[in-house]
């Protein structure tokens, strides 16, 4: 990626401090400033470093760590292993990691929705997200394209005129997501709630299984991680709206969601975590790592073809950041009515 995601990445992190209120007239600070190199930072390094992610092996997101660690393994540590906890909506690998000893011996790749979407979703959670992690960096972010498929006529191009031909033929406006509760499902509940349309949610245990529906004409429509979409462009699949704070490199002709009249940005990042407890020394080095190895052309380039865009940021930003996320969809997910018991 050469400016273009440069400038992206810009606009991610200046819509978040927008949104919180936090960096003076919304300029954005260059998200390096404050992460200090490995050479100044202390010199304590784990000989053996474990990044634990709340998913499955063979995701994105899993894709993109195991990346990052090759990246940070001899530097940082003698040895920097992934560890994956799926299950339990993340709950697995975020008590692991606030329970360790918070000498750096163990962080945390988590995406924002455990931070930002599950405090309003979940009636009690048996972490806290502000006080029991300790942020480091922003590690990349991905935005969501709402796609659809043969059984929507080609006349429609863009979110209103697929919301006017749900509205016209409701037997047939379904649109799935890779999970109930996930930021997919909810920006598209929150369309059709802000548009008195009735969508129907059809949940999937990920992106394929969805589109391949879709794709089949057995849904309408998919609201997916635009990289998942992006695939089947060539072979029918239209991409209608996309999230973010401004339009996606990857379908840049495609309008935002803002653009098109929906006051959400509904963006998904993935961040690096300590445990609540961790020394700010501890922080600064993981950042400094973290800042060099994000730097690397062959990381952004791989991070790329997962459909991710690569991004740092100070630990303040980063903290900034799920504050203005939190913000959003307490007001969003009230507006739904949607529980994770519903």
């Amino acid at each position: 990626m050469g400016s273009p995601v440069i400038q992206t990445r810009r606009q991610f992190l200046e819509a978040g401090a927008c949104a919180a209120g936090v960096l003076a007239g919304c300029g954005l600070l260059p998200a390096t400033a404050s992460a200090q190199t490995p050479a100044q930072a202390p010199a304590q390094t784990p000989g053996i470093a474990r990044v634990l992610i709340g998913a499955p092996a063979g995701g994105a997101g899993d894709s993109f760590l195991r990346k990052l660690a090759d990246k940070m393994r001899g530097g940082y540590a003698t040895s920097v292993i992934v560890e994956n906890k799926p299950g339990a909506a993340g709950q697995i690998a975020l008590m692991a990691t606030r329970d360790a000893v918070p000498d750096g011996g163990t962080m945390l790749m988590t995406p924002s929705t455990f931070f930002s979407v599950y405090p309003h979703t979940y009636p009690k959670l048996p972490y806290n997200p502000e006080t029991d992690f300790a942020a480091v960096s922003l590690l990349a972010f991905t935005n969501f394209g709402l796609a659809v498929g043969p059984l929507v006529p080609e006349s429609v191009k863009n979110l209103k005129d697929f919301l006017a031909w749900a509205k016209a033929n409701p037997d047939k406006a379904t649109y799935g997501s890779p999970a109930p509760g996930s930021v997919p499902h909810l920006i598209v509940a929150a369309t059709a709630k802000l548009n008195d349309v009735d969508l129907r949610h059809v949940p999937y245990r990920g992106s394929v299984p969805g589109i391949q529906d879709m794709r089949g004409g057995q849904i309408a429509a998919m609201s997916s991680p635009i990289g998942a979409l992006t695939p089947h462009l060539a072979s029918g699949v239209r991409v209608l709206a996309v999230t973010g704070s401004g339009r996606s490199a990857l379908v840049p002709e495609v309008k935002t969601y803002r653009e098109q009249g929906v006051p959400i940005t509904g963006r998904e990042w993935f961040g690096m975590f300590l445990p609540g407890a961790a020394k700010p020394e501890v922080v600064t080095r993981v950042a400094a790592y973290l800042k060099l190895a994000l730097q690397q052309k062959d990381l952004i380039d791989s991070a790329t073809a997962l459909g991710l865009e690569v991004a740092s940021s100070t630990p303040q930003e980063l903290n900034d950041m799920i504050r203005a996320d939190s913000a959003e969809w307490r007001v969003w997910v009230k507006k739904i009515g949607f529980t994770a018991e519903s």
